[in-house]
Order: C-alpha cells, then structure tokens, then sequence
C-alpha cells in the first residue's frame, strides 16, 4: 500500500491523544512527523503533552 503525501496550505489545530499502551507509538509517529506538525498548533492532554514538550520540544505549540 502506498501513501500519498496532503499538502495544507494553511496552519491547523490538531490534537494529539493517545491510550496509555500507545503513547510510546504516538511519540514515535510525532517524531517522525516533526517537520510537518511544527507548522501547526497542537494541543494534547496531561501525560501525552509532556511526554511531547520533552522529548520533542514543541516550544512554539500549545501543549494542555
């Protein structure tokens, strides 16, 4: 199966949640995402949102 790159042309709000057996997932896919999601404005929740802030230091997006 291939995967077709969507390209935004505008900034977007996205949220990022993940259960607690996926965050480890859900940091790897941001990792690999980084570029693209820095364009953006995220938003996560408690444990999620600090597992991001640290280990990919989303400085400039909202992190609750």
């Amino acid at each position: 199966m291939g995967y077709k790159e969507i390209v935004m042309g505008k900034q977007k709000r996205i949220a990022l949640v993940a259960h607690d057996n996926k965050k480890q997932e859900l940091l790897e896919w941001a990792r690999f995402n980084r570029g693209t999601l820095s364009n953006h404005i995220l938003y996560a929740t408690g444990t999620t949102g600090d597992i991001l802030e640290k280990e990919l230091r989303f400085k400039n997006n909202k992190i609750l």
